[in-house]
């Protein structure tokens, strides 16, 4: 079996810092991690590589400096990294980003995609299903957890609001992971080694790829969508306590949500 995962490189939010005049995130000095959900999701990888065998490749698009999260990923276990980059890619929306990494995941080759449900500097949750769509596979999101593998199927819990799904899908098909998927494993002393000395990142540009490119769907002209503002969470205030009868207490709270308009 060939797995493609797709990472990013995020910063760690909590040091994230804000320009308070253009409104956009100061990324400059921040350190910065694997997308937490993407790295349940290279975990999920590695282990259906021991039980069903098969080899596992990550993907990356992004500046030169995510070659650092790919060789984390590679000294994890990972073994083939490839980082999408080009200032053709420059300013990519989640459409053209998503159609990118289709076309450089058709060009790696591979039996199952597993990406992250969502990146923690941007939210979407759309990269992945975006590249079921591109590439006209079956999907499964907000995967928890791989219940078996049989031959080309796998069944999958899928997280549902108060419940969760057991699913099968066939192979080829894409998922899209939970950090609470699984706990990723660390970096072993040997894999740190062959990661830095002995493995390559080997890159991707538009030049690799130009024959297979739509250019009307790549980098900052090929984004139907553009971020206007960034804004950090906004602190909740302290809630209200109504120690009251039950009755009571409900007449209370549909009172609060009417004159805030919510009913």
């Amino acid at each position: 079996m060939r797995i493609v995962v797709c990472i990013k490189q995020v910063p760690d939010t909590t040091e994230v810092k804000l320009d308070p005049v253009k409104g956009t995130l100061i990324r400059e000095g921040v350190p910065s991690i694997i997308n937490p959900d993407d790295k349940a999701g290279l975990e999920a990888a590695l282990r259906i590589k021991e039980q069903a065998g098969g080899t596992v490749a990550v993907v990356s698009m992004g500046p030169s400096q995510a070659d650092v999260a790919l060789r984390e990923a590679l000294a994890m276990g990972a073994d083939e990294a490839y980082l999408v980059t080009d200032r053709a890619f420059g300013g990519a929306d989640t459409w053209a980003t998503s159609y990118t990494l289709s076309v450089a995941i058709r060009k790696i080759g591979f039996d199952l995609i597993i990406c992250g449900r969502q990146a923690i500097d941007g939210d979407t949750a759309q990269v992945g299903p975006q590249i079921a769509q591109h590439l006209d596979l079956p999907q499964v999101s907000y995967v928890e957890g791989i219940e078996r593998i049989s031959g080309n199927k796998l069944v999958l819990k899928r997280q549902f609001e108060d419940r969760y799904h057991l699913l099968e899908v066939e192979l080829p098909c894409v998922l899209t992971a939970l950090s609470e998927l699984n706990k990723p494993r660390y970096m072993s002393v040997s894999g740190v080694f062959e990661a830095y000395r002995e493995k390559e990142v080997r890159r991707l540009t538009f030049e690799d790829l130009k024959e297979d490119i739509d250019v009307a769907n790549i980098g900052l002209k090929g984004s139907p969508t553009n971020v206007k503002q960034s804004f950090t969470k906004q602190p909740k205030g302290k809630g209200e306590k109504l120690e009251l009868e039950p009755e009571e207490a409900v007449l209370a709270i549909v009172s609060r949500l009417r004159a805030k308009n919510l009913i």
